[in-house]
């Protein structure tokens, strides 16, 4: 191989000693290309799934903690002064921060190299953040990279790559002689027995259940047949489970009555070892449930070796074993299995022929190769940005510094709260215990609890919040009623049975919110029970905020449960009435569902906009999407910056709109409802309007003037004609607090952002 001019190199992803495929990859790459090409320094930025991260090897420079994004763009500064000429980064969903791994755009975005990608997941049927996420980080990307023809063609048709940006380079292998089986044998005590092996880190969709109840079967063949499983539980399921998997596995040979032709090795092996146990197996079973698995690295492994396969046919063994090179047998099917299997343990000479023709195909999959052929990536991606104008490292222009968020600081939210809940208001900085407490505060920072825990805002103090907020969410629902209280004494009375519609409906959002994305291990089946005996009285209510409450509440509940008829109704029910008073209202010059422009009013497009995209309810999409086009309009000033309606008598159709007080509740639901027109539409200047309606609290405003307190993390209660209000209340602050989560939310997944301004 000739010399490369590219001189320093980063790869990007999981390491040894992590236990996941992903690591073990990252290694062989970044050690392949090393052995490769020796003037090239290799080293790595690895990703943490535990706080105490792991004891790595030298090549290590610098970690990143999978759930702090703040820790994504230091490590891109760290690249950048490094004077990277490549980075080689490995994506998989799982492994990086954010809703659906979007962390990781905060590093790509920030480079100043470019950046080669290999993806070890391409989905045929992504949700919408999936598919934002890989769209984005391929169009960051110089080059990508897939490990199979067909997530090559799944890249172009679904994700809209470019066909001459993709390269496709098989999964590596050690490159290992051709060898008999049975020399290998005696170091596992299976001397003279016939072997079945799978290996790789275990879990319920790895489908071993089905080889073992292949195995009686097998047996009356082959009585000296022994089926080796090899490897470790998969480290998340062990956090989640314990070993309930791979106890049931061990109590299933017993009832089976195999337990002496099944041996578990419950360890992560290495290379060499690996290797070793692969050389002693004369049949190789992969008995995958998913058929959605684009890259199996075990597979790959084991082909290369040249053994004789039997699989399931999910993605990648479809392509790898087509043309007789393996055996297929279908999803689940024991019996399938059983003479598959047996078949080739019976047939000496197919057998020989099949694992001739692995090992000759996978000399062109050696690691060597492979890195030969990343190589040609890296230079191909370095050729393709010569001619890109480059910024100066150090020097960020105007716009880039305005992109900045704040940091997060939550001494405000905590002074606000105490062992009841969170208090309504603040004379300054400073709890106003006679005003007492409101259920409408505490569904919005039970909210908040939920995308800080996304953000990776974790850690005791935060759950003792959350849990907090979801008891007196528990204790304001009056159970006779079906209907949530609002106020609540600092004395702990209730001062209503019945709170009003809008709490109601603010209550049903973050119930729902919690369902469909708590990661806390109780709250969401605690939130589901209350959510769902909640809904119905939305049903007789007359707010239309109420109903975009319940709706942007039932939106979240269906990510978990999107099967269930009863709430799908209620949702199709609330869009029918918003539409109705959207037709009944509109005209020309106003197209709104009142006569008036009151309070959160972001919230009804937001509404429709959301329950349009999820149903596919065109009419409900385009009508939250024309409702809010109209409204930003009437909510930008002259000077081309955020101006909420006043609530000091709001904009009654054909009277003035009012321009003070300006409230922080506008400026948040603003912020949403245009990050969800962007999640519609992917029309980068929905971003851009939520900008300016997050800048409202920085000053960008008509005092230009901050609402936004940094020295407390609290805001200000509304922009009046001539000053702020100076009070910190819950509403504003949690106002605040809620756009800054959706916009650092958004920013880990949108490539887009920075452009927009």
């Amino acid at each position: 191989m000739r010399p490369s001019d590219i001189r320093k190199i980063a790869f990007v992803g999981d390491y040894l000693p992590r236990k996941c495929g992903i690591a073990t990859f990252t290694h062989d790459m970044c050690t392949s290309v090393a052995a490769r090409f020796p003037d090239a320094e290799c080293f790595v930025v690895p990703v943490n799934d535990r706080p105490d991260g792991y004891d790595y090897p030298p090549e290590v420079r610098f970690e990143i903690d999978a759930p702090d994004l703040e820790g994504y763009r230091r490590a891109a500064d760290f690249l950048n002064f490094a004077n990277t000429d490549v980075v080689c980064l490995q994506h998989e969903y799982g492994i990086y921060g954010g809703t659906a791994g979007g962390h990781i755009l905060g590093l790509v975005r920030d480079l100043r190299m470019p950046v080669v990608t290999t993806f070890h997941t391409v989905l045929r049927e992504p949700n919408d953040d999936q598919l934002r996420v890989l769209t984005d980080l391929a169009a960051l990307s110089a080059r990508v990279v897939v490990m199979t023809e067909l997530a090559r063609r799944f890249l172009q048709d679904i994700y809209s790559v470019p066909a001459d940006k993709i390269d496709v380079i098989a999964h590596g292998i050690p490159d290992t002689p051709f060898v008999d089986p049975n020399p290998y044998k005696e170091q596992y005590d299976v001397a003279g027995r016939l072997v079945g092996l799978t290996f790789g880190l275990l879990s319920p969709n790895k489908g071993i259940e089905y080889v073992l109840r292949a195995v009686p079967e097998i047996l009356k063949r082959f009585p000296s047949f022994v089926y080796i499983v090899l490897g470790a539980t998969h480290p998340d399921l062990v956090r989640q489970q314990g070993e309930r998997y791979r106890l049931s596995l061990e109590r299933l040979a017993r009832t089976l009555g195999i337990e002496k032709h099944v041996i578990f090795y419950n360890r992560f092996v290495e290379l060499k070892e690996l290797t070793e146990f692969i050389r002693a197996a004369d049949v190789y079973v992969t008995p995958y449930l998913n058929p959605a698995q684009i890259t199996s690295g075990t597979l790959a492994y084991s082909f290369g070796c040249g053994k004789a396969i039997v699989s399931t046919p999910y993605w990648h063994a479809e392509e790898l074993l087509a043309d007789g090179r393996g055996v297929l047998v279908p999803f689940a099917d024991a019996a399938a299995l059983a003479r598959e299997i047996g078949g080739l343990l019976g047939d000496e000479p197919r057998r020989a022929a099949m694992c001739a023709e692995a090992y000759r195909l996978g000399r062109d999959m050696i690691w060597p190769r492979s890195a030969d052929r990343y190589m040609e990536a890296f230079q191909r991606a370095r050729l393709g940005r010569q001619d890109q104008p480059h910024k100066p490292l150090a020097v960020r222009t105007l716009a880039e510094q305005q992109a900045d968020l704040p940091d997060w600081r939550l001494d405000h939210l905590l002074r606000m709260t105490d062992a009841t809940g969170m208090l309504q208001h603040a004379t300054h900085t400073i709890p106003n215990f006679v005003e007492g407490y409101c259920t409408d505060d505490n569904a919005r920072a039970l909210l908040l609890t939920v995308y800080l825990d996304e953000l990776g805002q974790t850690g005791p103090e935060l759950d003792r919040l959350a849990t907090r907020y979801a008891a007196f969410l528990q204790a304001a629902f009056n159970p006779e009623a079906k209907r949530f209280r609002n106020f609540l004494g600092f004395d702990r009375r209730w001062l209503e049975e019945v709170g009003s519609e809008d709490s109601h409906g603010r209550a049903l959002w973050a119930l729902g919110t919690c369902v469909g994305r708590s990661r806390r291990r109780d709250i969401p089946a605690w939130a589901a029970s209350h959510f769902e005996l909640a809904l119905p009285a939305v049903l007789d209510t007359t707010s239309p905020r109420a109903w975009a409450f319940a709706l942007l509440g039932i939106r979240e509940y269906l990510r978990r449960f999107g099967g269930d008829r009863l709430i799908t109704q209620v949702r199709d029910t609330l869009v029918a009435r918003l539409i109705d008073i959207y037709d009944r209202t509109t005209t020309p010059d106003w197209p709104w569902y009142e006569e008036i422009l009151s309070y959160d009013i972001a919230r009804l497009p937001q509404a429709l906009i959301t329950a349009g995209r999820e149903s596919g309810n065109a009419r409900a999409l385009e009508v939250g999407l024309q409702s809010l086009r109209w409204l930003v309009t009437v909510q930008t000033a002259p000077q081309e910056h955020f101006r909420a309606v006043g609530s000091n008598g709001f904009y009654r159709k054909g009277g003035p709109c009012a321009r003070y007080d300006q409230q922080p509740v506008e400026a948040n639901a603003t912020v949403s409802a245009c990050l969800e027109a962007y999640r519609a539409t992917q029309d980068a200047g929905w971003v851009k309007e939520a900008r300016s309606a997050f800048e409202w609290f920085l000053g960008r405003n008509d005092l230009g003037q901050e609402l936004y307190d940094p020295t407390t993390g609290g805001c200000f209660d509304g922009l009046q004609e001539d000053r702020v209000n100076r009070n910190q209340g819950a509403e504003s602050t949690l106002a605040f607090l809620l756009s800054l989560a959706e916009m650092c939310l958004l920013e880990s997944s949108l490539a887009a952002f920075r452009q927009a301004r």
